[in-house]
């Protein structure tokens, strides 16, 4: 049972894990040292890593691994990945080279539009609203003309402002509705300064107005949205039936038509929608994390963006046309690669070093490729062969070390395994044959 504490925050690391210990851990030394394992020998570096979150007391670290192979529009990438599943990388590298020699993948920026609202009431009539809104909306923009002014000399800044009646969902609400184009920029900090500048003027301002018949309206929040369905990029590949050739014993026309109808399925079905873009988020929040994105934004995004018309669907599509298979997707991905975490972790600037310094552009552009490979590359499974054997297979170093192996019996039982799909009771099974 856990226990309460006063100041916590004011403790140093050793101070707060002699806490940890001693309340919730039952004084175990093991746990000490192994949070102290973890600590970078870089003090600078360390203190580096404190600063990204709060209450730290250690490190706790991902596979940092590499996809190598994959052509995007006529371009060669190898692409950064931080995931702890061994099997997601495995198969983005596979469907990277199965597509290297049929054209590779194809991509098209649909847009780069990014939200942001002040939430407001008012319980006197919309036309006051609306009239206030046109005495008020010249000093909103005036007053954000310093905010605004980095951004735009970027290319970028605020696109459109309008206000939004939404007393219809909610008696006396309505929104300033905000949108922004951050260039290579997230762009939340950005976003939420600006929204809170419109809201500030806006108080100002119905304290001037003299035309409500109610109390003046009230600000209750100013907030960026991770949903973005207008800032989408679409991957695609194609080929023809006899360039997909003979796949885990399907031929190419057969393998097609499964494939298609597999994705037809999750197009339709909720349940398997769900697993079928999770699958598709592995490839994604792989790369959202390597380069020190929001990978929780977008997460969110993404999963409203997968039920815009009311049920929840695929994101990605298939279809065959004449000869030719086409697989192809399109996501929401609100990402940066100047500020925040993407300016300041070692290794997601290393990252973004690896992928050639792209611009948020053609960050959105990889980042997607990942995610249709990886989709591509579990539906390839499942169509032919199944995805559980291979999938334990790659696992099997894991189960390995965790039944206790030696690196001797290691050798041993992954040649025995080697036709044989692995489980936690074969290996034990194996393992107390081998002993004996």
């Amino acid at each position: 049972m856990s226990t309460t504490v006063t100041g916590f925050s004011k403790l140093n690391k050793p101070q707060k894990i002699d806490w940890l210990t001693k309340n919730l851990l039952q004084g175990d030394l093991n746990a000490r040292k192994m949070l102290e394992q973890y600590w970078n020998d870089d003090q600078k570096l360390q203190d580096l890593h404190d600063s990204f979150s709060e209450n730290t007391i250690s490190n706790f670290y991902l596979p940092f691994g590499l996809a190598p192979n994959f052509i995007i529009d006529g371009e060669v990438y190898t692409i950064p990945m931080a995931i702890e599943e061994s099997s997601v990388v495995a198969a983005a590298s596979k469907a990277a080279k199965f597509w290297q020699d049929r054209g590779g993948f194809k991509t098209e920026i649909k847009g780069t539009t990014k939200v942001g609202q002040v939430h407001l009431t008012y319980d006197g009539l919309t036309s006051e609203m609306e009239a206030f809104y046109a005495f008020a909306k010249a000093e909103l923009l005036q007053s954000t003309e310093t905010i605004n002014g980095s951004m735009k000399s970027r290319g970028g800044g605020l696109l459109t402002l309008e206000l939004v009646d939404k007393t219809k969902s909610i008696a006396g609400y309505y929104q300033l509705h905000a949108t922004f184009d951050t260039r290579d920029a997230m762009g939340a900090n950005y976003i939420n300064t600006m929204l809170e500048q419109f809201a500030t003027t806006l108080r100002t301002k119905a304290r001037e107005y003299q035309g409500f018949s109610a109390a003046p309206p009230e600000v209750v929040m100013s907030i960026l949205s991770n949903y973005v369905p207008d800032c989408t990029v679409k991957a695609s590949v194609s080929c023809t039936f006899e360039e997909l050739g003979i796949i885990n014993g399907v031929y190419g026309t057969n393998f097609a038509r499964k494939f298609v109808r597999a994705v037809k399925i999750a197009t339709e079905e909720p349940y398997r929608a769900v697993t079928h873009n999770k699958g598709i988020m592995n490839g994604i929040d792989a790369v959202v994390i390597a380069t020190g994105n929001d990978f929780r934004a977008v997460e969110a995004g993404v999963h409203a963006y997968a039920a815009r018309d009311g049920q929840y669907r695929s994101l990605t599509s298939a279809r065959i046309d004449g000869d030719t298979f086409i697989f192809e997707g399109e996501f929401p991905l609100a990402l940066g690669t100047v500020g925040g975490l993407t300016s300041l972790h070692p290794l997601s600037k290393l990252a973004l070093q690896i992928l050639g310094q792209p611009d948020a552009r053609d960050l959105m552009r990889i980042t997607a490729v990942c995610g249709l490979a990886q989709n591509f590359a579990a539906l390839h499974s499942l169509v032919t062969s199944g995805i559980q054997a291979g999938h334990m297979k790659m696992h099997l170093t894991n189960m390995l070390e965790q039944i206790g192996a030696n690196e001797a019996e290691k050798e041993q039982l992954r040649a025995a395994f080697t036709e044989r799909t692995p489980s936690f009771s074969a290996l034990r099974d194996a393992l107390e044959e081998l002993r004996n």
